[in-house]
């Protein structure tokens, strides 16, 4: 996230996915409408999501995030993790 002139890191563990947003619980509190980069582990090659997202909930440290900017290529892979563990469980 980009606050106050600097950029800070923070960790969390995604708690829901789905093509347009995703849920997770982090170390550190952020307030809905910020826009943050988001860097999550997929089960599909290239095994790693980047991509820009907005707080839309905040509960404590737990946050959902709406996907923003997601090129054709990301909502490929999206839609493919969503089947994955879909079928997983």
């Amino acid at each position: 996230m980009f606050r106050e002139g600097q950029t800070t890191a923070c960790w969390g563990r995604t708690s829901e996915l789905g093509e347009d947003g995703i849920g997770a619980t982090l170390c550190g509190e952020l307030q809905i409408g910020e826009v943050v980069s988001l860097e999550f582990p997929i089960p599909i090659a290239p095994h790693v999501m980047k991509v820009r997202a907005a707080v839309r909930y905040s509960d404590g440290l737990h946050c959902g995030f709406e996907f923003l900017v997601v090129t054709g290529e990301q909502k490929l892979m999206l839609h493919q993790t969503c089947v994955v563990l879909a079928n997983a469980s």
